[in-house]
């Protein structure tokens, strides 16, 4: 893990500020959402991106009944249904 050397505090309400170099770096717009993560005593913020429930894969995932999916698994589950 890199330290970047800026230190943010928390607010009342449990806010941080993200700087704007980080925002900048990462295409991290105003109303993205973000993915939170834990790893031991970390704290991980993710830009969201939606993966397909089966491969991961996060290219040209669709809504089906409530979950992603990518065409490639679409595709092998129509295979296998018919």
């Amino acid at each position: 893990m890199k330290s970047i050397g800026i230190v943010r505090r928390v607010d009342e309400l449990g806010r941080i500020v993200l700087p704007k170099e980080l925002r900048t770096q990462f295409e991290i717009a105003e109303k993205d959402p973000l993915e939170i993560y834990t790893e031991d005593d970390k704290i991980i913020l993710k830009k969201y991106a939606p993966q397909c429930v089966f491969c991961k894969d996060a290219s040209d995932v669709f809504v089906f009944k409530g979950k992603n999916v990518c065409p490639n698994c679409a595709k092998e589950i129509m295979g296998i249904v018919k």
